[in-house]
């Protein structure tokens, strides 16, 4: 299928995919799990392993991308190892994102450490999604589903044994240079288990497939990018955890300490990078089985500093005629228009600093009471306390004598609870129905501009200070499931869910109207500038959806098609930002069609459905392997309700088919990609629009004993598109300048995506 697939009708392509669409993954009662190969079943639903999830550990660094074929999820393009996932176009904070328990939040204004970036791939034992109509147990704070993320799971020797194991492996991949390796090691008795995970992960900046812009400049003297390099995508990132468990009986004890250091994660779609971000987090968790049931308690704390600044592919001196510069240098003095720029000069700026620091604290417990064979009442509590600093210390002209604050003192304090019926009334029939209670509190304190003593400063830090900031919400949420077995090749599954979602401190309190800042509070990738509103209502989703699962009695073939529709009030879209806030909210902002524009986060309606489709099926059992086809397709459209829009960055219909091959300790995948062209748009943002395209990706690895070697090769025919999801350019070059004239970036281009990889990894288990 060639390049008419960017107009291809909806009809057409689900009646070219329904034969041989392929399930990688198993639904329970609106879960799919995706594991490593040697997970085992749950006790709340079957887990059909994943080999795929294992061969796509070493093509990416980025956990995230570990969900690229799970029906419904699409993936926001960010940084390296930091991409973030959409559930049905609903994506980020809408999105509630576990860690081995943790409720963990992006401690940043463009959200550059999102949860998942915490968790290297090599390390994933156990993905969850929850599409959509989340359990109350799991769910919470979101309105678009779950993602529950595990790293390993503790091994413990056979009784009255030690054991000592192990895996360590690297990798490499051609596009970007990009390179890394982990290790693994547990030394465990039948009760007492120790253990340690470590990786490493870099990346030069990758290429697209041909060039997609017309200047290298990046306004550092010497310093130029090849028209087909996508600038601001390197990276590095090591992580470390170690683990102790002890295990007595029907009892579990375990405590993980883990350490984050990445020393820079440049991106292609934000007007800053993160330069530095460490995280420390202690986690504990209890886990035990008594006669009425189970319990699990857990405690957690972690802090992060984070800190971002221009990297090397963008501008690091600003001066006052930035439109005009030519040449900047960087790391000292240097010559601005002809005069010297350094640190004490009036007229120049070293960089833009950005500091942020947070502390978050949770503790939860929940029970699974057995009230009957067929019956099941879980019930929980949790509390969550997150604090937040967001600060950007003066660094030169136009800056001076203040430091910003961005976020003071912020709060946002959650304390919730939960109870939950799942029952088997017969045979047929399994339901769950559970409703759950959230009391979110939000409060910041007083905020400062560079110099107050400027418009708009002397207007908007006034009112901020004296406005009452805090806000509390009461929160409810409800869920309905009930699934059918109407025979033994049909399964029908249906629900309902309430779910409400409080907006964030960043959504709340970002406060300053000035261009500058503005451009730096925007976590969409769109290049636009953002402003908050201290009177932002939580979101409330009301969500239906059926799952009708057709297959074979053996399950040799299986085709699940889910359609849903959402209506969300108060959802938190965006608008032109009103002229009565100053600064860069002007009139000629208001009517912008073809530049960067600037925001403001408000309270409007919206609507969404669409349908995932997914299945496998075998081809044939040959002397040579066994052959068989897999695959998804993914539809949703979003509207603003109130004016029309188009909502932002939402996946247009896509579909994966995979050719799939096994033969002794051979597995191999042959994969088609395609996409149709995004041009359902969000006009006030002034979002991109990007062209249908498809790709074709080479898998293959071989295992025997302790060893499994991968080889692969992404975008095949090195094809050349732009990133649905990716957001604007905005990678290098002057881009602390809105709308600069002639140079980069210049809005209108969108991400590219990268070009022809290679890419080898090799893994050994001792």
């Amino acid at each position: 299928m060639k390049k008419n697939f960017r107009r291809l009708p909806l009809a057409v392509a689900i009646s070219l995919a329904l034969p041989a669409l392929a399930l990688a993954q198993e639904t329970t009662l609106g879960r799919v799990i995706v594991t490593a190969p040697e997970a085992a079943a749950t006790n709340s639903g079957t887990v059909v392993n994943a080999p795929a999830l294992q061969s796509l550990k070493p093509a990416t660094s980025d956990a995230a991308s570990l969900l690229r074929d799970v029906p419904g999820v699409s993936l926001y393009g960010s940084g390296g190892v930091s991409s973030l996932p959409s559930i049905r176009g609903l994506a980020d904070d809408r999105i509630r994102i576990k860690v081995d328990g943790m409720d963990l939040i992006a401690a940043c204004p463009n959200h550059m450490n999102p949860a998942l970036s915490y968790l290297d791939p090599s390390n994933v034992g156990l993905l969850e999604v929850y599409p959509g109509i989340s359990p109350v147990s799991v769910g919470g704070d979101s309105i678009a589903g779950t993602i529950v993320a595990e790293s390993k799971a503790p091994v413990f020797a056979e009784d009255g044994k030690t054991l000592m194991t192990g895996e360590v492996g690297a990798f490499y991949r051609s596009n970007g240079n990009a390179r890394g390796g982990n290790l693994g090691a547990t030394f465990a008795s039948d009760s007492l288990s120790v253990s340690y995970a470590g990786s490493t992960a870099e990346s030069d900046n990758y290429e697209a497939a041909r060039a997609f812009k017309t200047r290298t400049a990046t306004g550092r003297v010497g310093h130029t990018l090849a028209l087909d390099e996508v600038g601001s995508t390197a990276y590095k990132s090591r992580n470390h955890e170690l683990g102790f468990a002890f295990k007595g009986g029907d009892h579990l004890f375990e405590a993980k300490v883990g350490l984050q250091d990445i020393p820079y994660e440049l991106w292609p779609n934000q007007r800053m990078d993160m330069l530095e971000n460490d995280q420390k987090r202690v986690n504990l968790r209890y886990q035990g089985k008594y006669d009425w049931g189970r319990l699990e308690a857990r405690a957690y704390h972690e802090k992060v500093e984070h800190f971002m600044d221009f990297g090397a592919d963008k501008r690091y001196w600003y001066g006052g005629s930035v439109a005009n510069d030519v040449i900047i240098g960087s790391g000292g003095p240097t010559v601005l228009n002809g005069t010297p720029c350094s640190p004490l000069s009036p007229s120049c700026a070293a960089g833009m600093p950005m500091n942020t620091e947070s502390k978050n604290t949770g503790f939860a417990l929940k029970g699974d009471v057995d009230l009957s064979a067929t019956d099941l009442l879980r019930v929980g509590a949790e509390i969550q306390r997150y604090r937040l600093d967001d600060w950007w210390p003066a660094s030169g002209g136009g800056m001076w004598p203040n430091t910003f604050w961005n976020i003071n003192d912020g709060e946002r304090d959650r304390n919730a609870v939960f109870a939950e019926w799942e029952a088997q009334p017969s045979a047929q029939w399994t339901t769950l129905a559970g409703v759950r209670y959230e009391r979110v509190k939000t409060d910041t304190g007083p905020v400062q501009a560079y110099n107050n003593a400027v418009a708009p400063a002397t207007m908007l830090v006034p009112a901020f200070n004296s406005a009452d900031r805090e806000r509390t919400d009461n929160n409810w949420d409800v869920t309905l499931l009930a699934k059918y077995t109407v025979d033994p090749t049909l399964d029908v599954e249906v629900g309902f869910a309430r779910k409400v979602r409080s907006p964030s401190l960043y959504e709340r309190y970002s406060w300053y109207s000035r261009g500058m800042e503005m451009l730096m509070v925007n976590w969409f990738g769109d290049g636009n500038g953002y402003i908050g509103d201290i009177n932002l209502e939580p979101e409330k989703a009301r969500t239906v959806s059926a799952t009708f699962g057709w297959h074979s009695i053996d399950r040799k073939w299986e085709l699940k098609a889910t359609p849903f529709y959402s209506r969300v009030t108060d959802y938190i879209d965006a608008v032109r930002c009103p002229t009565s806030l100053g600064g860069s909210c002007s009139a000629a902002n208001l009517s912008a069609t073809n530049s960067f524009v600037f925001l403001q986060l408000a309270n409007q309606s919206a609507r969404l459905y669409g349908i995932d489709l997914s299945g496998r099926m075998p081809l044939a059992s040959t002397p040579y392997g066994e052959f068989g086809l897999r695959g998804v397709l993914n539809y949703t459209d979003g509207k603003n309700r109130e004016t029309g829009d188009n909502l932002y960055n939402i996946m247009p219909l896509n579909v994966k088919l995979t050719l799939t091959h096994q033969h002794g300790g051979w597995d191999n995948a042959l994969e088609w990609f395609a996409a149709q062209s995004k041009d359902d748009i969000s006009a006030v943002r002034n979002e991109q629009e990007t062209s249908g395209y498809n790709l074709v990706n080479l898998r293959t690895s071989y295992s025997w004993k302790q060893v499994r070697v991968d080889f692969g090769v992404e975008n095949v025919f090195d094809k050349f598109y732009y990133l649905p999801l990716g957001g604007a350019y905005v990678g290098q070059g002057t881009t602390m300048t809105s709308n600069p004239v002639g140079a980069v970036p210049l809005w209108g281009t969108p991400v590219p995506g990268a070009g022809r990889s290679i890419y080898a990894g090799i893994n050994y288990k001792f």
